[in-house]
């Protein structure tokens, strides 16, 4: 499953360029899960002493680079990681287990949660994202959704290029977006959606399942 190669240099995520089961990531249970990760480094990082900064770290550490633009009245629960350069826009809302990539955008009224924004990806008009990858150069249009549950409350189930299907285990779980992908206004991804390398979604579609024009 290739959805993320511009990511290969990152210091700490350029092992999805390879990895088979990016999914695990989001899994809360695993030890080497995001969660995890996010507050080794953070805690690493030494925590965040920025002035004026609405932040709960009752969860875990917040990390936030010197060097991010946060706008007012962003709040953030931890464990996060904001590296320099990204943006958190005004009312931005970053729940734990986000971790933003340098040139990465949240924008205004978005939230993220349990979720990997990797390098230049961006969520920047009314978007929800849980728990889930965005790839380098990836853009959510205003209003899009990224949903995480099944409304019957069972295991997400991911779907392969060639139709086959596996259970995750996992109950919450979003989607894989690749790099330089453009997902249209108020498009809606069910639980457990991957979107292939450089796919184009067209404005207020829903995406179940692995992303094709056809599909």
């Amino acid at each position: 499953m290739e959805l993320f190669t511009a990511i290969t240099g990152h210091p700490e995520w350029g092992w999805l360029s390879d990895e088979e089961r990016p999914w695990r990531l989001m899994d809360p249970k695993s030890e080497s899960g995001l969660m995890h990760r996010i507050a080794d480094l953070a805690r690493e990082a030494g925590g965040s002493d920025r002035e004026g900064l609405d932040i709960d770290d009752s969860k875990g550490p917040v990390f936030v680079h010197d060097e991010a633009y946060i706008g007012p009245h962003v709040r953030i629960e931890g464990p996060a990681y904001v590296e320099a350069g990204a943006e958190i826009r005004h009312g931005a809302y970053l729940r734990p287990g986000s971790y933003v990539c340098s040139g990465c955008v949240v924008g205004h009224s978005s939230e993220i949660k349990n979720t990997l924004m990797m390098p230049g990806s961006k969520a920047p008009h009314f978007n929800y994202v849980g728990d889930s990858i965005l790839g380098s150069n990836s853009n959510l249009g205003a209003g899009a959704k990224i949903s995480n549950v099944r409304l019957d409350r069972g295991n997400v189930p991911l779907r392969f290029s060639d139709g086959s299907t596996i259970d995750t285990g996992m109950r919450k779980l979003g989607a894989m977006i690749g790099d330089l992908s453009e997902l249209g206004c108020n498009v809606v991804t069910n639980p457990g959606a991957v979107i292939p390398l450089s796919s184009a979604v067209p404005p207020n579609t829903t995406v179940t399942g692995y992303w094709s024009p056809a599909s």
